[in-house]
């Protein structure tokens, strides 16, 4: 369990391989971990035969934050020992990614108390969670849904 600043963490994503040699750059962490702004910069690594962004890229651009959200987030309030990951993801390109591409990611008060509640009752949250990735004139490029699933190890149903 890493619970770090957001500026710590926003460099070491930066610097991560997988997401550096990629070109996917951390904007920035919002405070209290609840948002994050990624910008996917089109590059000769990470472009495809037709010029645009490689549509594994922008998979791979979208799938650790929703999880690094929710570990941050979760792991400040408390010391449980919590399994989260991407459960699943489904991508629908809309239109190729012929420059840099943008998303921001939030987290709501709403959504955060939602998950603590559920790992309190049943020791699991899933939740599907929509990403949006813009180009810089604004247009939709991708549209991401992906599954995020909490599991507290610590969980122990009691039997009444």
């Amino acid at each position: 369990m890493l619970v770090v600043s957001e500026n710590t963490l926003k460099w070491l994503m930066r610097l991560y391989p997988p997401l550096l040699l990629q070109r996917i750059w951390v904007v920035g962490f919002g405070n209290d971990f609840k948002s994050v702004r990624v910008k996917i910069n089109k590059s000769l690594i990470n472009r495809n035969y037709n010029g645009s962004i490689f549509g594994g890229t922008i998979f791979a651009a979208a799938d650790p934050f929703l999880p690094v959200l929710f570990n941050q987030t979760l792991n400040h309030s408390g010391n449980r020992k919590l399994r989260i990951w991407s459960k699943s993801s489904k991508i629908d390109f809309l239109k190729p990614g012929l420059g840099d591409l943008f998303f921001e990611l939030k987290l709501t008060d709403e959504d955060i108390a939602h998950a603590k509640e559920t790992l309190i009752v049943l020791g699991k949250y899933k939740k599907v969670f929509p990403i949006e990735v813009f180009n810089k004139d604004g247009e939709l490029c991708a549209s991401l849904y992906n599954e995020i699933y909490i599991r507290d190890l610590g969980f122990s149903k009691k039997l009444l």
